[in-house]
């Protein structure tokens, strides 16, 4: 039998590894930024067109590559960072693996022009699918300047699955500010097809939170500064009132290091505990400072996801960090007791002599010695009770009628004109079939949706006019997905004016929004758009609608009269479908006779 297993040719070996590492163009720019700030960087300007696929281009003034590094660093597993495998416990540096610029190299076409200082010239690189085409000297500044063109030009299936330009423009937004966010002493420019969406100069950390995320956020954010023996945390969370359900401004770096930590945002997330309406979060940009020893950072090639040996100290460290953040600059919320109505507790007086409580009895009682009469309750004619009662010979008389297959239509004719609320949350009526249960909220929600995404299809939507106009800044993603949903904005009845700068003027909104804060409701739509939205214009349009509809609808808690809930019943028995939300959620259900039956049985 002959031998069937062979290696594989480097360059496939490179593409699968690129499979990995090389996910998206923000992949490129994360490993070519990274880079370029382990090579001590001090000014890093980025520049992508068509949101990477055409483009992506760094430039650095780091110490740059000799004529043999230049070449020798596209080769699989070779890197500068670590020597033996010992040096894996001791990162000081971002990258480490060796395989992010081979994986870019089997994917795309790279240009590289690099110089090291004191050398006259530099060296010009030109690789295309891990093949160097040519290598010359050249003359260049002091640095490195990657120039990758046509990414996946030779790997046709994942060009294809890449999403929309907006949304592959917001994922290379993200990667970029995760690490600008952390180097503050570093010059940062980024340029996307000629116009320019950030030039952060070097300044501190709360001052690049700011550049990054517009002042608006300034006012939300509270200190966090805690030294240990075991780790040093600072940086910043926001306030309760800053609380939201779409908070995208999450950050955990741990020694200059981006990091997912879902166990670390539930610590986080506790010490708002009853401070903050259930289903929403804060944010907050929280720095880890601990020996590289105590950590481990090769678990995924992303190397987001990193191993804490002291995990549980560090989880309660940070927690009582938080807390202190929030007390110390009096964020907790004043408790508002309702007292109306309520019995009146007198206030314990020291001074004040008290005397035991006597009990009085009659100390002769003797039940057994006395004959107590018993009447009986029966009563002697009881059928004059039902009289005047008449039943129909052709239905009887019954609490739950038998249940029956039921139709939408079915249950608008069979429903109660009276409903009662339960705990200011769901609706109860009855229909036919039983106990209908609604939810009052997710009802609501699913009626203002229908109703914006008719508006959007009909080009008519109801504008209000503001008398005094409202200004709302824009970060750099959320203005690239607003300048594709800008039409569908006007299409709801909302009118904005572009001042410049990411800022526009809100003019008009739609009708029925009287007492929202429209700027936050502006926020909160964009992010649910770029969340869900993928370039098809009938989903960024449901994104708009319901992002809409979720903070317009009726709140949980919220008290309302016979009135106000018949209204939403027979608004949602209206809907295409009044079973589930837009997003899947379950609106209603239906409580048999059968099982009240077996309950009470």
């Amino acid at each position: 039998m002959s031998d069937i297993i062979q290696l594989l040719p480097d360059s496939v070996a490179n593409q699968i590894a690129a499979g990995e590492v090389i996910q998206r163009p923000a992949s490129v720019i994360k490993e070519l930024v990274e880079n370029a700030v382990d090579a001590g960087a001090s000014t890093i300007n980025v520049i992508v067109v068509d949101a990477g696929r055409t483009i992506i281009q760094v430039i650095d003034d780091g110490c740059g590559m000799s004529e043999t590094d230049a070449r020798l660093a596209f080769e699989r597993h070779a890197t500068s960072k670590i020597k033996k495998a010992d040096d894996l416990f001791s990162l000081k540096t971002m990258g480490f693996r060796g395989e992010a610029l081979a994986s870019i190299a089997a994917v795309a076409q790279i240009e590289l022009k690099t110089r090291l200082k004191g050398e006259e010239l530099g060296t010009h690189l030109y690789i295309s699918a891990s093949r160097i085409n040519n290598q010359e000297p050249c003359s260049c500044p002091v640095g490195s300047n990657f120039k990758v063109e046509n990414l996946f030009f030779n790997v046709p299936a994942r060009r294809k699955f890449l999403k929309s330009n907006t949304t592959e423009l917001n994922n290379i937004l993200t990667s970029f500010q995760r690490i600008a966010l952390v180097y503050p002493e570093i010059n940062f420019t980024f340029h996307s097809n000629d116009l320019e969406l950030f030039n952060l100069k070097s300044t501190h950390i709360h001052q690049r939170i700011l550049d990054v995320f517009g002042k608006r956020i300034n006012q939300d954010l509270l200190s966090v500064n805690v030294d240990t023996t075991v780790c040093k945390i600072s940086g910043f969370v926001g306030k309760p009132e800053s609380a939201r359900k779409k908070v995208p401004h999450q950050y955990f770096f741990v020694n200059g290091r981006y990091m997912k930590h879902p166990y670390f945002h539930k610590a986080v997330m506790s010490a708002f505990e009853r401070l903050i309406p259930t289903g929403e979060q804060v944010p907050y940009f929280i720095y880890f400072n601990l020996p590289p020893e105590d950590i481990d950072v090769n678990i995924h090639p992303v190397k987001t996801e990193i191993k804490f040996e002291n995990e549980q100290a560090i989880w309660q460290i940070l927690l009582a960090a938080v807390k202190e953040a929030v007390g110390l600059f009096s964020g907790v919320t004043s408790l508002d007791f309702d007292v109306h109505g309520k019995p009146e507790i007198p206030v314990f007086d020291e001074k004040k002599q008290l005397n035991s409580p006597k009990v009085q009895y009659n100390p002769s009682y003797n039940p057994f010695k006395q004959n107590i009469s018993r009447q009986s309750t029966k009563a002697e004619d009881w059928t004059a009770l039902y009289d005047g009662i008449t039943t129909p010979p052709d239905k009887e008389l019954s609490v739950f009628p038998e249940p029956e297959n039921f139709s939408q239509q079915s249950i608008v004719d069979e429903k109660s004109p009276v409903h009662y609320q339960y705990k200011e949350k769901y609706i109860m009526t009855a229909v036919k079939s039983g106990l209908m249960v609604i939810d009052q909220h997710r009802a609501h929600v699913r009626i203002l949706y229908e109703d914006y995404m008719e508006r959007i299809a009909s080009h008519h939507g109801v504008s209000q006019k503001m008398l005094f106009p409202e200004i709302v800044h824009l970060s750099p993603s959320e203005n690239a997905m607003f300048e594709s949903v800008l039409t569908e904005l006007s299409d709801i009845g909302f009118e904005l004016t572009s001042l410049g700068a990411d800022s526009y003027a809100v003019n008009s909104i739609p009708s029925g929004l009287d007492g929202l804060n429209v700027v936050d409701l502006i926020h909160d739509m964009l992010s649910t758009a770029i969340e869900q939205g993928e370039g098809i214009m009938e989903e960024i349009n449901s994104s708009l609608a319901l992002g809409l509809a979720r903070s317009v609808a009726i709140p949980y808690g919220q008290v309302l009269n016979n009135d106000e809930m018949d209204k939403i019943v027979n608004g949602l028995f209206a809907c295409s479908n009044m079973n589930y939300t837009p997003n899947g959620k379950k609106i209603l259900c239906i409580v048999d006779q059968h099982e009240f039956e077996h309950l009470l049985g």
